[in-house]
């Protein structure tokens, strides 16, 4: 048979003779097996010269029956976000590293696995994942002294960041630090009160435990920005640099999908829920009107983004930062 009157029925028959012939001896494939772990969570951001890392703490759920409000108004919102149990409400936790070039500067430092669950606790692992080390922090800045935002500054009595000062508004230090004040505190809420006097004492000891009052630069480029009403002492901290800003905010919102349309709706880990609202709802107005960059500890992993007023008039939208590349 000449080439020239091979047919196609014939490439077709001489096609799959050779595929059965190699199907015969080509060994099996099996299935590559699940790897289940994630990337290292950090994400790395430049404000002016100051380079900015979000360090995830970790992930979990909430009950929505925490948030105070209009309870179908809550599973309505929790929906449009694809929420639709409403006992398994995603929640993540996050810190924040600050390099000025001449300090080290961590804002808030995770649970430290002394509280939520096995899922927390993962901050300093990240921390080294980024490239730095605990011994290298200089200065630890707490909004707050919740278990979520300070556990992670001890672990086993010892301090994890042996050569930084840790500092928090006064008024939250003498509230959780006060025994008294635990001896009257629900018992549900003494596991905040046994974490923020554990994880002191060994700063305090060291004379490394350092509250402050007022609003002054702690450290050229950083200063506290009030923000009351969560707890007795809640601040966050303005980072400027080169002409731009971050406002790392701590706990003003926990559940976005909620908190953002509608921020008058509170949340059962305020002290002060009248007076949360108050200031979250005045802290949207400027932060959407001044396009700030916001770092917060509970909106989805890395944290960042800017607030707009949503186009239907019901509150705000989050607008997370876009991943990039920083090399």
């Amino acid at each position: 048979m000449k080439f020239s009157t091979i047919t196609s029925r014939t490439l077709l028959a001489v096609s799959l003779a050779f595929a059965g012939a190699f199907a015969a001896v080509a060994p099996a494939q099996a299935a590559a097996p699940m790897q289940h772990k994630q990337v290292p969570g950090f994400y790395r951001t430049m404000i002016g010269d100051y380079e900015v890392t979000a360090l995830y703490d970790g992930g979990g759920s909430i009950d929505s029956s925490l948030l105070h409000g209009d309870p179908a108004l809550i599973q309505s919102l929790l929906a449009r976000s694809f929420q639709n149990d409403p006992k398994q409400v995603s929640a993540t936790v996050q810190g924040f590293l600050v390099n000025t070039g001449s300090k080290l500067v961590l804002i808030d430092t995770g649970s430290g696995g002394h509280w939520g669950p096995p899922t927390l606790g993962k901050l300093v692992q990240n921390l080294k994942a980024s490239g730095y080390k605990p011994e290298q922090i200089d200065l630890v800045l707490l909004t707050h002294l919740h278990a979520d935002h300070a556990g992670g500054i001890y672990q086993n009595g010892k301090r994890v960041f042996p050569n930084a000062t840790v500092m928090m508004t006064k008024a939250d230090a003498d509230f959780w630090l006060s025994k008294e004040i635990m001896a009257k505190a629900p018992e549900e809420a003494k596991i905040f009160f046994k974490v923020a006097q554990e994880g002191a004492a060994p700063y305090i000891a060291a004379g490394k435990w350092k509250p402050y009052e007022g609003l002054a630069e702690i450290v050229p480029g950083i200063a506290p920005y009030a923000i009351p009403g969560h707890t007795p002492g809640h601040t966050g901290y303005m980072i400027s640099s080169k002409g731009q800003s971050l406002l790392i905010w701590g706990d003003v919102a926990h559940v976005g999908a909620v908190q953002m349309p509608h921020p008058e709706i509170s949340i059962v880990f305020d002290s002060d829920s009248a007076t949360a609202i108050k200031t979250r709802e005045a802290l949207l107005v400027k932060l959407a009107a001044d396009k700030t960059m916001i770092a917060a500890a509970h909106m989805p992993f890395p944290g960042l983004g800017r607030l707009r007023k949503a186009d239907n008039g019901e509150g705000y939208d989050w607008v997370s930062a876009t991943f990039l590349n920083l090399e």
